[in-house]
């Protein structure tokens, strides 16, 4: 019977009622939060995620602020969750949330200020926006008497600032990446070299320095040269230039690279976060065995540029803004792992680890959970299992989850935190390295929420207590009630959970605006979906309404999560969430597939496998071979001789037999669609492809250039229709389901393997023993020698063509698929040729191809908002009659917030600017932008040549596929791999 619960506004697992007020413990209710009046200034899935909760607490004068880019128009409607608002007048707006310029986001905090202060707010929460992390922001509130939902200024200075925090972890004495902290002073130093030229410079300009500080003669200079520019900041001035600052990162890059060859180097600006305001420079010499001074210089003239588009992208480019950058050692093979934390200014806990290393773009895709309980379990399993390699690579990573979080809780308790923030580290096999504090909640908190909650207890009586579960609540009762609240306890809820960004972004994961969201199908048992309101029906015909996916935020369209007694349910329930789900729109794209194949890749090797944070683009670029290949082939041309293949084979086995010639073109024929639209549709999206190939690695073998079936293909074939969520339905349409005679052609094969399989005693994966059996012309267990032949010859009539399917798998094979693996001690293992730039390049364009374009005009690759120049003020990149180089930079393109700099991808001349709007001008995917004369001339594809080349691809592939009966039939032994946690199926009608 069908579940009637909303999973979507009534989902058990993150909505209850809050209410301490109506505790019947006097103690409890005094944690009561009704009377809190917050304003919400963030957009996104926490904004309605907090107008959920700060509802569920009871509280009734909640306010919103919206920016001119959101709307409440519902056609295209940015700000969905104002659907369930009844009281528009507890809607405000401003132009935007933090202003263009230092003036304008001065200008816009006491705007904040005063629509609170106005309209009876008494505190402001802002998500996991800039703003929540932004000192200034915070310590305006606080000046107004306000509260603030989420750290004070104080540990906002102390451990925000990325420069900062990494002091008071060296301070706290915790490890931290290598790398210069103090850039910023050094370029002053670079100006004023002494002491004596530093206290001119402070008489000079007028700066508001300590006089203690200033007479303190045996201070460093780089701390005094700090001192200076911190009174700089405070009186609004800039002391250098960014020039002058890119000069010196340069410098420091410089030195980087001759300290640490082979490596590469991050740039981050310190009040960046989210994946904005960081770049990485040096991959030329990551492969340069002995680079000379020549390619460190090369290598390191990128950072002037990179420098200034750091800046921007985090708003720190204004007179007086602290335009420190942090310059760090990127250490190539590690994982990201965070720790979440929750302080009231006395006492700090830690609500275990996340692990974030699968990203891209230092933007999250997927976050699983990492706990000690979860650990210790998995480590048990494996020892019981007689895996110790396993085991022992999990003690590591124990002990190294067991120091990072006592670290990070005493970090917390240093910088007096009083509220949510996250203790980021990088880990390197046993080490690990702290990197940075987000003074706010993470995108990433419900995978926490989901493993742990917190019991607070009476002082005077431990039996008196409540719990909380959400991170957001636990922030307004920390903002209402501070000190008051006890150190609480904190208690497991469920063993693992995994959370998946669906993102507006093409099949290479490059951020795609513009699209429209015309249906979504409704949440799952299970499934937690955060998309700040989409999923929510017209509150008046309760239909789906359209949503435009805009380019002015940030690409995340939604949060989903799973949760399980153990990380592989999790994975499982994830995946099933993912294949489940229809999104459908118009000019739409997301990375929906992308994660279902990267789940499911991991479920066929190990769920806790241990990925770096380089896992992804490699990743990317074999999914991309697989489509380059995938591209090859013809299937209609491949049924088509498969068919000739048979017709010898019945001409040869059954000589004059005309009937038994025509029987079996016909059982082929039947076959042809439930065959080849599977085929097609794994041939059509390499990322569905990626992941039922790692779930599927086990049911084959090659030998002596053969594919050998150790599983019945039948059962195979039966799973990958689940597996793509077109298993026949009768109510749904025929173009996203198995046909109805395929299903009944299907059904009918499998029920004869089922029982047959049951007859002789054997398990689903000894198809060889039964196929051995059947190859035996005298009867078996029983059976009549009619029966028996009867049998025989369904036998080779149900397998007849079947070994079609082993395509795909010769698809693997030849782009090495296979070789892309994880260990025994759970490190994965990349084929260097992954690495290549080249490769992933060329790869990237497969998965996404440019838009057509003509010979003698550049196009803009995606949609966003142009820019010709690299800042205000800058000579444009290039201009009519200019000739550019390949690779060099043409313009910039910002998109969601990032700005991607276009670099040419051949040599050419600018005949003409075809682009005139000015800066900021939104331009769209295959616009014409430049006139141009390419240095050579492109020659044009020859279709012919392209089906010709498909065809003999498609016979080489065959070639492996297609055999004798004798050989057809032959026993294979299965091959040994190291097991995953679990077997995982995707049940079928019975799978064979």
């Amino acid at each position: 019977m069908a579940s009637n619960v909303d999973h979507y506004r009534n989902n058990p697992l993150i909505h209850r009622d809050r209410r301490l007020g109506s505790s019947p413990s006097a103690w409890v209710r005094s944690f009561a939060c009704e009377d809190l009046k917050p304003l919400i200034v963030c957009r996104g899935p926490i904004r309605k995620e907090a107008m959920d909760v700060f509802a569920e607490m009871g509280m009734t004068h909640v306010g919103i602020l919206l920016s001119e880019k959101d709307s409440i128009v519902y056609a295209n409607a940015l700000a969905p969750e104002l659907r369930q608002l009844a009281d528009h007048d507890r809607v405000h707006r401003v132009p935007d949330y933090t202003g263009a310029t230092k003036e304008e986001r001065v200008e816009r905090m006491n705007q904040i200020v005063q629509i609170a202060l106005d309209n009876g707010y008494d505190s402001v929460f802002a998500g996991y926006g800039f703003m929540a992390e932004d000192e200034e922001f915070v310590a305006t509130i606080e000046r107004a008497g306000l509260k603030f939902i989420g750290p004070n200024s104080i540990t906002q200075a102390r451990a925000g600032k990325k420069d900062e925090a990494k002091r008071t972890a060296l301070e706290v004495k915790v490890s931290v990446t290598p790398g210069v902290n103090d850039v910023a002073a050094r370029t002053l130093l670079a100006k004023h070299k002494t002491r004596k030229q530093l206290l001119a410079l402070v008489e000079a300009e007028g700066l508001a320095c300590d006089a203690k500080v200033l007479a303190d003669e045996k201070l460093e200079l780089p701390v005094l040269a700090e001192h200076v520019l911190q009174a700089s900041y405070a009186k609004g001035i800039d002391l250098f230039t960014i020039d002058e600052l890119g000069a010196q990162v340069q410098v420091e890059v410089a030195e980087m690279f001759r300290k640490y060859p082979r490596s590469r180097v991050r740039l981050k600006a310190i009040g960046g976060g989210g994946g904005k305001g960081q770049r990485i420079l040096g991959a030329s010499l990551l492969t340069a065995k002995d680079p000379d001074a020549k390619a460190v210089a090369a290598a390191a003239a990128e950072a002037p540029a990179m420098v200034r588009e750091v800046l921007s992208e985090v708003k720190a480019t204004g007179v007086g803004d602290n335009k420190n950058v942090l310059i760090e050692l990127n250490i190539e093979q590690t994982r990201h792992n965070e720790i979440q934390l929750l302080g009231n200014g006395e006492w700090c806990v830690s609500l275990g680890g996340r692990d974030c290393s699968l990203q891209m773009h230092e933007q999250k895709l997927l976050e699983v959970s990492v706990t000690q309980e979860a650990l210790a379990a998995t480590i048990e399993r494996a020892k019981k299992n007689g895996k110790p390699v396993r085991a022992k690579a999990l003690e590591v990573d124990l002990e190294i989850l067991k120091r990072m979080e006592d670290d990070a809780a005493r970090f917390g308790q240093a910088v007096g935190l009083d509220s949510a923030s996250t203790f980021e580290c990088i880990v390197d096999r046993d080490r690990y390295y702290f990197m940075e504090v987000n003074t706010r909640i993470q995108v990433e908190h419900r995978v926490s929420e989901l493993c742990y909650a917190l019991e607070f207890a009476n002082p005077d009586d431990p039996a008196d207590t409540f719990v909380v579960e959400s991170l957001v609540e636990a922030m307004a009762l920390l903002a209402r009630h501070k000190r008051r609240l006890p150190k609480p306890r904190r208690i497991q809820r469920f063993g693992a959970a995994v959370e998946a960004r669906l993102n507006a972004t093409d099949a290479s994961l490059s951020p795609h605006a513009g699209g429209v969201i015309r249906y979504w199908s409704k949440p799952i048992e299970g499934e937690i979906r955060d998309d700040q309101g989409i999923s929510m029906p017209n509150p008046d015909t309760r239909m789906f309404m359209r949503y435009k996916v805009a380019g002015a935020y940030d690409s995340n369209i939604a949060l989903l999560l799973t949760k399980g007694d153990r990380r592989l349910e999790s994975y499982k329930h994830l995946a099933r969430v993912l294949a489940r789900m229809e999104l459908r729109g118009t000019t739409l794209a997301t990375n929906m597939e992308f994660h279902y194949g990267l789940v499911n890749w991991f479920l066929g090797q190990s769920v806790n496998a241990k990925p770096t944070t380089r896992f992804v683009v490699p990743y990317l670029t074999l999914v991309g071979m697989l489509k380059d290949e995938a591209n090859k082939l013809d299937t209609a041309y491949a049924f088509a001789e498969m068919k000739k293949h048979y017709a010898k084979l019945m001409a040869t086995e059954n000589p004059g037999d005309a009937a038994a010639q025509k029987a079996m073109a016909e059982v082929l024929d039947r076959k042809v669609t439930l065959l080849t639209r599977v085929i097609d549709r794994f041939l059509d999206d390499p990322h569905l492809f990626a992941g039922w190939l790692s779930m599927n690695r086990r049911h084959y073998r090659i030998e002596n250039g053969k594919l050998l079936w150790i599983r019945n293909p039948l059962g195979v074939l039966n799973d990958a229709y689940a597996y793509l969520n077109m298993a026949f339905h009768p109510r749904r349409p025929a173009s996203q389901v198995m046909w109805e005679h395929d299903h009944e052609l299907l059904t009918k094969s499998l029920r004869f393997y089922v029982a047959l399989r049951e007859r002789f005693g054997l398990k689903r994966e000894e198809y060889y023993k039964l196929n051995e059996i059947l190859q035996k012309e005298e009867p078996q267990d029983g059976f009549d020698a009619e029966t028996w032949t009867r049998i025989r010859s369904a036998h080779l009539g149900y397998e007849a063509g079947n070994e079609l399917l082993g395509l795909l798998f010769m698809v693997a094979e030849s782009v090495r698929f296979f070789d892309f693996k994880v260990e025994e001690d759970l490190e994965v293992t990349i084929p260097e040729h992954l690495h290549d730039p080249e490769l992933q390049a060329r790869m990237k364009k497969v998965l996404c191809p440019p838009p057509a374009t003509k010979a003698d005009e550049l196009v803009a690759p995606f949609g966003g908002m142009f820019y010709r120049q690299e800042a205000p003020g800058r000579p444009p990149f290039v201009e009519e009659g200019q000739h550019f180089d390949k690779g060099q930079p043409l313009y910039i393109i910002e998109v969601m917030k990032m700005f991607n700099t276009v670099r040419a991808p051949f040599s050419g001349t600018i005949e003409k600017v075809l682009m005139q709007g000015a800066d900021g001008t939104v331009v769209q995917k295959g616009q014409p932008l430049f006139k141009i004369t390419p240095d050579e001339k492109f020659v044009p594809v020859d279709p012919k040549a392209v089906e010709r080349e498909r065809r003999t691809r498609t016979q080489k592939h065959l070639e492996g596929v297609l055999m004798t009966f004798a050989e057809k039939f032959t026993t294979v032994e299965p091959v040994r791999f190291e097991e995953p946690e679990e077997e995982v199926a995707w049940a079928g009608v019975e799978a064979v």
